[in-house]
């Protein structure tokens, strides 16, 4: 069962990056079709879609996956099946509600998106044509998570995993062929080819959906033969069912929209700020596409390959907390804040450093595009570890059966963010919504810490003097590439196109990593973070020594 479950879990992961790395590539020709502009019209629509579609689910699928497998373990698979097909009810109109309820009311946030605003940029018009067409997806979306829920419940993560890229590749490629129609071919409207950019959702949605029904079709003989097989159905009401439902969905749907309520908070309060900032309508909505659509793509690189690198521990860490092993549970907490610090802060830094031509080495710099973006991808850049912690703590405190507080941590952060926000960009402009979003962050991951601090009685010492160690190595990394950066500079600029600007990126990754890897190596960080993988370059150094 161990390496069923190791094998699921690995191409589970595996299924997920390969999703998520389609969905961050499209971006950049995606940019280079619509402009900032279009860029900013695209995160509208698909800001309000994220909250509605977390709305519609309500942490449900996640529910439905812990439900079924605990039903599962004690051989009811008539009440695990009871919940599913109950499930895929509820998913059904509460999506297609959530579609209608959007639907409707996106001629009433288009206004408010807008900063009151209709003179130049997007019109009223084009973010409600936007909401609408994206609003379509709700009606497949929730019923197609639901469905992976309950593969993922009874330990079958394929089905899942080829549904995730199935949606994501007929997704991107939806988007980019219509907007490359709409735009080059017919010389539609911008506005149009974002409106079937978004649309794209639901084409994406459709295709995960028919993965999924496949692989039920294929499967209903060992389902019904389980059914064949289970002990008598758990006396339970619906009422009592769904009542268990959802105190398992309550964190999920919660501590998993935490990026997108941040983003959600800028697209009601960032143009009207800029605007009476003093900016152009038209100005504030590029900087807008900019600080919520392009640079966080980039930055969250390095947070989705580390976060899941850190997570991948807090199964372990959920079983220590269960057995009562507070020593062994420390040590893992320690282990996981450590190998996020390991492996962000040096991309995160990396980034901020090279953000000039990582920012054009991937997108135009025509425009704000090209005056704005190295600029804000340097201050955005370290907000990713943030980012990070805010994951990684969040996960801890479930795993030590403390969801309340991981709601609480959210709630004080988008409070702070909420509250900062417009002051922030009164006086920093549009730095301000990134130093908001920061300090929203901070807070929670503060009041984390200290929760798990109080909870599990752990010590931040080894990690704090560590961290120490691999900052001082992030700063040696730093100044190496600001060196190579200076002396290039002589030869070559990254503003000079984009052959250029890839070459002084490559070589500052390059340099900047080695350095890094050098440092950690030399100083044991990745033979006792990483374990075993890097354990036998100590060993070949210890024989040498005893030679």
């Amino acid at each position: 069962m161990d390496s069923k479950l190791l094998r699921g879990t690995f191409i589970l992961t595996i299924g997920t990056y390969i999703s998520r790395i389609l969905g961050m590539i499209y971006v950049f020709p995606f940019v280079a079709l619509v402009g900032l502009q279009g860029s900013a019209l695209f995160a509208y629509g698909y800001g309000q879609y994220t909250i509605f579609l977390s709305i519609a689910t309500m942490g449900f699928p996640m529910a439905v996956s812990k439900f079924v497998a605990k039903y599962n373990e004690i051989g009811d698979y008539h009440t695990s099946r009871r919940m599913f097909k109950s499930g895929l009810l509820v998913m059904g109109i509460a999506g297609f509600v959530a579609f209608l309820v959007l639907f409707y009311l996106a001629p009433y946030i288009a206004p408010k998106v807008l900063g009151g605003r209709d003179e130049h940029g997007n019109t009223i018009e084009d973010v409600t044509m936007v909401i609408r067409m994206v609003s379509v997806a709700l009606i497949a979306v929730p019923v197609m998570s639901l469905i992976r829920g309950f593969f993922q419940g009874n330990q079958s993560m394929g089905p899942t995993a080829v549904s995730q890229v199935v949606e994501q590749l007929v997704r991107v490629v939806f988007l980019l062929s219509a907007t490359y129609i709409v735009i080059e071919m017919v010389d539609g409207e911008m506005a149009t080819a974002v409106g079937f950019a978004t649309f794209a959702a639901f084409v994406g949605a459709l295709g995960g959906l028919v993965v999924l029904l496949i692989y039920l079709k294929m499967r209903k003989p060992y389902f019904d033969e389980l059914l064949e097989k289970s002990k008598p159905q758990t006396e339970m009401t619906t009422k009592d069912m769904y009542k268990e439902l959802l105190s398992y969905a309550g964190p999920f749907v919660f501590v998993g929209l935490a990026i997108p309520l941040y983003t959600y908070v800028d697209v009601f309060t960032f143009n009207n700020a800029m605007i009476n900032t003093g900016f152009l309508k038209v100005t504030a909505e590029e900087i807008f596409g900019l600080i919520t659509f392009s640079i966080p793509k980039l930055v969250m690189i390095p947070v989705s390959l580390a976060t899941a690198f850190g997570l991948t521990l807090i199964p372990t860490i959920t079983s220590s907390f269960t057995s009562g092993n507070l020593p062994l549970l420390r040590r893992q907490i320690d282990q996981t804040f450590q190998i996020i610090v390991l492996l962000v802060l040096p991309a995160v830094v990396g980034l901020a450093v090279l953000a000039g031509p990582a920012y054009a080495t991937f997108y135009p710099t025509e425009g704000l595009g090209g005056e704005y973006g190295g600029f804000f991808l340097g201050w955005f850049a370290p907000v990713a570890i943030l980012f990070s912690f805010f994951t990684v703590t969040a996960a801890i405190l479930q795993g030590i059966n403390k969801q309340k507080l991981a709601v609480i941590s959210l709630v004080i952060g988008l409070l702070i963010k909420l509250m900062t926000n417009a002051p922030l960009i009164y006086v920093f402009e549009g730095l301000g919504s990134i130093l908001a979003t920061a300090l929203g962050f901070t807070v929670s991951i503060a009041y984390s810490f200290w929760m798990i601090a109080k909870h599990t009685k752990y010590s931040f010492s080894l990690f704090l003097r560590r961290s120490v160690l691999m900052s001082l190595f992030a700063l040696l990394m730093a100044l190496s590439i600001l060196s190579i950066e200076y002396i290039l500079s002589f030869v070559i600029s990254y503003e000079s196109g984009k052959v250029q600007s890839v070459t002084i990126l490559l070589i500052g990754v390059l340099i900047g990593a080695g350095i890094y890897l050098y440092l950690a190596y030399k100083s044991h960080l990745l033979a006792k973070l990483l374990g075993a993988r890097f354990a036998f370059l100590n060993r070949k150094k210890k024989q040498k020594a005893v030679q």
